[in-house]
């Protein structure tokens, strides 16, 4: 509000300013041209000049060019104003997550990321790429799945967790001078560029890191590094590039990275451009406050407005499914029945199966 009233002042003052230089400008090329009175220009224009506007009306052409380069003035200080600043470190703005990610409704961090609940993300630890991706495909987001990475420490849980996003590009000196210079006043003196993410970290956040699939000179993280992800969120990391010290983080339990390889060597030759900005991971598009959810196929980087849908599917696939065994196996019903359409008694069957396990998902009864 602020900023629009102040474009609104702005142009006021410019109008008038504009109409004070046109008025002395026209009046002084009378003089010099016709040796006379500058009310001259006025009889010209009721004489010659005067042009119909389109709305009845007539107007002199120095309105004309008043008009026009007042719209001018216009559109350019509309577009100042319109443009949203971008953070320092080529971070999106509190106030451009929020834009960025409307569509949840939910908590959100003090930056503006969105905030799942930790017992959201629990409901999602058995979750399938396959399940993820039938209800993602439905709601239109086609690319939110990334495969063939290497694991490095594979846990028998999976990775779950909330993602800050990071982006990297080939080293160019002018640009990193001014990112380091911007950095420098927003706090951050380590040189080492990985470490601001590390800043970042919460709780249960998973490190997603755009690094160009490179593999020398493009290790993330290695042994202290990953040490200091690891306390800091208690999970793991994903990254399109490399890291360092394998087997000092095989020995950390609980600690996973999907990776592209890994190299000895240090980090270097790259400039961190953003911060909690979307980036593309492989073939996927990822926001920040996405919840990034690995099975033995890939990962799939879900929308967090799409959360509670994903956990609910899949959560009704793994009622039916144990329901359906049980019922084969007391013969029951035979797997035509299970496999076909359900009747009512089936349903109600299996609802009230569904309330006993402690769930809250029913399947609607034929009306």
């Amino acid at each position: 509000m602020e900023c629009r009233t102040g474009f609104l002042i702005a142009l006021g003052f410019f109008k008038q300013q504009m109409a004070r230089f046109l008025k002395q400008g026209f009046d002084q090329y009378s003089e010099r041209r016709d040796g006379f009175a500058p009310t001259l220009a006025v009889r010209r224009s009721d004489r010659v000049d005067q042009i119909p506007n389109g709305k009845g009306e007539h107007e002199t052409m120095i309105q004309r060019t008043h008009n026009k380069i007042f719209l001018v003035i216009a559109l350019v200080l509309g577009s100042m104003v319109v443009i949203p600043a971008y953070g320092q470190l080529g971070m999106f703005s509190k106030q451009q997550l929020i834009e960025f990610t409307t569509e949840w409704q939910g908590a959100r961090f003090a930056d503006g990321r969105p905030d799942v609940p930790d017992t959201m993300l629990e409901r999602l630890r058995e979750v399938t790429a396959e399940q993820a991706w039938g209800v993602l495909q439905q709601a239109g987001y086609h690319n939110q799945f990334e495969s063939g990475w290497t694991v490095i420490n594979p846990q028998k849980q999976r990775l779950v967790g909330r993602v800050v996003t990071a982006v990297f590009m080939p080293y160019r000196p002018d640009l990193d001078s001014v990112i380091r210079a911007n950095a420098k006043k927003e706090g951050e003196t380590v040189r080492g560029e990985n470490s601001w993410i590390i800043n970042r970290l919460q709780p249960g956040d998973v490190m997603v890191v755009d690094l160009f699939g490179k593999i020398k000179d493009g290790t993330i993280i290695g042994g202290n590094l990953a040490t200091s992800v690891f306390t800091k969120t208690h999970n793991g990391i994903i990254v399109d590039g490399s890291i360092r010290d394998t087997a000092e983080i095989e020995e950390m339990k609980g600690f996973q990275v999907f990776c592209r390889g890994t190299d000895p060597s240090a980090l270097r030759n790259v400039t961190l451009m953003g911060i909690n900005v979307p980036i593309r991971m492989g073939q996927a598009t990822v926001m920040p406050g996405d919840i990034a959810v690995s099975d033995p196929e890939g990962i799939t980087f879900i929308p967090p407005q799409l959360v509670e849908k994903v956990a609910d599917h899949a959560e009704m696939e793994h009622l039916v499914d144990e329901w359906g065994f049980m019922m084969l196996r007391e013969k029951k019903y035979s797997p035509g029945q299970i496999d076909g359409q359900w009747t009512r008694q089936m349903i109600e069957e299996f609802n009230a199966y569904a309330a006993k396990r402690g769930s809250k998902l029913r399947r609607e009864l034929p009306k």
